[in-house]
């Protein structure tokens, strides 16, 4: 087991930069704000924000060496893509039957297409007509050692493609059946094209924590946020399901910045949606994008309880936010 550390120093310029320009218009958060984003500069067991623990060589970091992406790099990438007047809608399409989760389907979808509009707060977020899996015409395969089926992500990424509505910012398709990228690999829980706006996950036997998880996770990597090597955070790369339990549900203060330059939304309206969607205020939320269409009776209880350790961390970012 390795715990990852970088300097206060290193955590400071990966936020904020040294690049003047970025420091002015960091200079722009609140004081409130910047307070909430400096608590990553000093992560810890009990703080807001914690380190990297790397438990094994099969772990992403390890695995998967990449370069660290700080906030100057992530702004300075002309490939990365920004949300406008004309493309400010996220897409979820959905694909495939869902066995014996079918008849709570519906609701399942509306919980997640909820759950992102409140994560990248300001964004509309829809659903597309759901798709078999023989409409795809994608390749699949039996794998080997789970004997489960699987298809191959480049081909479905292809086909989002040909279903990106115009005003689309991103699409991403969410499935019942097991991914897998290349031949070489067992399997992934899921993937994104960064420059095209596409991304697909599958959410075979997940929770809708996980769920969650993982498609926020692909979705931000649709905006240019590479996976997070700085501190635990849900843009971590994963190998297992176990190091993807491990991730946090929301952004370190580092990839939170990344995300809210792209959105321009005020950080306490997005967790107080976020806690909305939790259930903690049951007061009228207003969330931007939302239509009477895109409501509905929830049939059953959201199973929220997984959700406990994440209400308690977003009221306490809260509490810095709003000085309690």
């Amino acid at each position: 087991m390795k715990v990852i550390q970088h300097s206060v120093e290193e955590l400071q310029t990966a936020l904020v930069s040294n690049h003047q320009d970025l420091v002015k218009d960091y200079s722009k958060y609140t004081e409130e704000e910047r307070r909430l984003l400096e608590e990553g500069l000093h992560p810890g067991p009990t703080q807001l924000f914690q380190c990297i623990t790397v438990h094994s060589d099969s772990d992403w970091i390890p695995a998967h060496p990449e370069k660290l992406q700080d906030f100057r790099s992530f702004y300075k990438d002309s490939y990365r893509k920004i949300p406008n007047a004309s493309h400010n809608t996220i897409y979820i399409q959905t694909i495939g039957s869902f066995g014996e989760a079918g008849v709570h389907t519906d609701q399942y979808v509306e919980w997640l297409r909820e759950y992102c509009q409140a994560f990248f707060y300001g964004l509309s977020v829809k659903l597309l007509p759901a798709v078999s899996v023989a409409e795809t015409r994608c390749t699949y395969r039996v794998n080997s050692i789970s004997h489960n089926l699987q298809i191959l992500t480049g081909d479905l990424l292809s086909f989002l493609g040909k279903r990106k509505p115009r005003d689309a910012f991103c699409i991403v398709g969410i499935t019942m059946i097991d991914l897998y990228p290349k031949d070489s690999w067992n399997f992934v829980f899921g993937q994104a094209s960064l420059n095209m706006g596409m991304g697909v996950f599958s959410f075979a036997s997940a929770l809708l924590l996980r769920s969650c998880k993982t498609m926020t996770h692909e979705i931000g990597h649709m905006f240019g946020i590479k996976h997070c090597q700085w501190l635990s955070c849900v843009m971590q790369g994963s190998n297992h399901l176990e190091e993807s339990d491990r991730r946090p549900l929301d952004f370190c203060p580092i990839c939170l910045r990344k995300l809210q330059v792209s959105v321009n939304f005020k950080i306490a309206d997005r967790y107080k949606a976020l806690l909305q969607w939790i259930g903690e205020d049951q007061s009228p939320a207003s969330r931007p994008g939302d239509t009477a269409a895109c409501h509905s009776v929830h049939a059953f209880p959201k199973p929220t309880e997984a959700f406990h350790a994440a209400k308690l961390w977003l009221c306490r970012c809260l509490d810095i936010l709003e000085k309690r």
